[in-house]
């Protein structure tokens, strides 16, 4: 028999790296001479009837994996709670109905504590981006999101405005050069980094496989809205990076956890919606037991999927930095696409989730960008409670992806992107000024949440193409 491989068991439904790892061990014991086609057929047999199996001596401990994942996390009701202040919405003008029904959605749930929803609001699956949920003891991947640890970094740079404009043929080309976008593939030379000896990465099966692509990918960029930008930020007075008020030419990155995040959210999002079942509506919200050994495993993958996305930025701007010549002299970064372990305003503690959102806790900094022509804002956090320390993570789309499409050519872009002096490198028309939000107005939706500390404006952008 030749040897089962863990991607064609993880094919006909085997997800749990135990079940996996014991499949493995009782084959090459029991099925040594039986053709590996025939064991497949068999074991997916397992899968689907595991009562059947529960008393072969052989098999029976395969069918019980599956037999006790159908009894997990089975509840009848599903009432919306009717708590007041249950759910904060900033903004609410500017948010489509759906996003809104979602987020109710969600407030029902039984481990559900608060929730909140930001100006820049829009669907997404299971919780809408923009959405905040604090739960208790329970971890929810569809809450995380797919790009687990999608984050900002802001470099503002030892040279005043005019940099720009008198090397921007020097930025376009290492633009090109020093980053790469997409789904696939990486930088044409090595990079290194300390998240790759993380011990985490030795921790499950699925993230030892991951490793080699996460070292490929290192210091890379994703496709959609991820972006590279050079561009001239203007420091408010009184601002909290004790910087000079004035314009500085600054470097601003926006990309996630890479394949390495996709694949940990994909992996432990099947393994929450076959634990745990939920109406159909709200089966993309279903959640892992932080108790259990899949929510211990997803907490350590989220939290290495969101080092490994700061390694990434870490790499982009200290790669362009050095193209360059440049210094840099501070940098402001945060996630906001993550969960934390935090304390609500009245003591409880909570997991908060965080999809399309920025932690403003008291005094914290953040970056909130708007599109390829339009302002980022450097902005400090002000605490509040009902937006569980929470703001927009950008102005949020205006337009499907396809409708965006649609509505945008080639050639109007280039003219918008003229009128407002940015060159675009790359990108596409998905991603054109028009499908998001009016930035300012999201801002002005959210100043009980942050203090507006600097206003970025992007001068060369570099987005993954059509």
């Amino acid at each position: 028999m030749s040897n089962l491989k863990t991607k064609e068991l993880s094919k006909i439904g085997y997800t749990n790296d135990q079940a996996r790892s014991l499949v493995i061990n009782i084959i090459s014991k029991h099925f040594k001479h039986t053709a590996k086609a025939d064991i497949l057929t068999l074991l997916s047999h397992v899968k689907h009837d595991p009562q059947a199996y529960l008393h072969d001596e052989v098999l029976g401990r395969i069918a019980a994996t599956f037999a006790d994942q159908e009894a997990a996390c089975n509840f009848q009701s599903f009432e919306l709670l009717e708590q007041t202040g249950q759910l904060k919405i900033y903004g609410s003008k500017e948010i489509e109905h759906a996003a809104k029904q979602q987020m109710e959605l969600a407030m029902s749930l039984p481990v559900t504590i608060q929730g909140a929803l930001m100006p820049d609001a829009h669907v997404g699956y299971g919780l809408p981006i923009g959405g905040v949920l604090a739960t208790r003891n329970a971890v929810i991947p569809h809450a995380v999101g797919v790009d687990i640890g999608c984050r900002m970094a802001l470099s503002i740079l030892d040279e005043n405005e005019q940099y720009v404009k008198r090397y921007a043929h020097q930025v376009k080309t290492a633009l090109k050069e020093y980053t790469h976008f997409g789904m696939e593939g990486g930088l044409a030379f090595a990079q290194e980094h300390a998240v790759l000896d993380s011990p985490a990465f030795q921790s499950t099966d699925l993230l030892k496989k991951l490793h080699s692509k996460a070292a490929r990918q290192l210091g890379s960029s994703g496709s959609g809205n991820h972006f590279v930008e050079v561009g001239v930020i203007e420091l408010y007075a009184h601002n909290a990076l004790a910087l000079q008020p004035g314009r500085y030419t600054a470097l601003l990155s926006h990309s996630g956890g890479r394949g390495l995040g996709a694949s940990v959210a994909q992996h432990y999002t099947r393994i929450a919606m076959d634990t745990c079942r939920l109406p159909r509506s709200a089966q993309q919200l279903a959640w892992l037991d932080m108790d259990s050994e899949a929510g211990q495993e997803y907490w350590l993958s989220m939290q290495l999927a969101g080092d490994y996305a700061k390694a990434c930025h870490d790499r982009i701007h200290a790669n362009l930095l050095k193209a360059l010549g440049l210094q840099k002299l501070v940098t402001v970064e945060n996630h906001h696409n993550f969960a934390w372990k935090e304390t609500l305003a009245d003591g409880t503690p909570a997991i908060v989730h965080r999809k399309g959102a920025t932690p403003a806790h008291a005094g914290e900094l953040g970056i909130i960008p708007g599109s390829m022509s339009t302002a980022a804002y450097l902005v400090a956090g002000k605490g509040a409670g009902d937006a569980l320390y929470s703001a927009s993570h950008g102005a949020g789309r205006a337009m499907s992806r396809q409708r965006a499409r649609e509505s945008m050519t080639v050639s109007a872009l280039k003219k918008m992107l003229s009128q407002s002096n940015v060159t675009l490198i790359g990108g596409s028309i998905e991603e054109n000024p028009l499908a998001y939000k009016d930035i300012e107005k999201v801002i002005a939706a959210q100043t009980a949440l942050v203090e507006t500390q600097g206003r970025f404006m992007p001068c060369i952008v570099r987005m993954n193409k059509e």
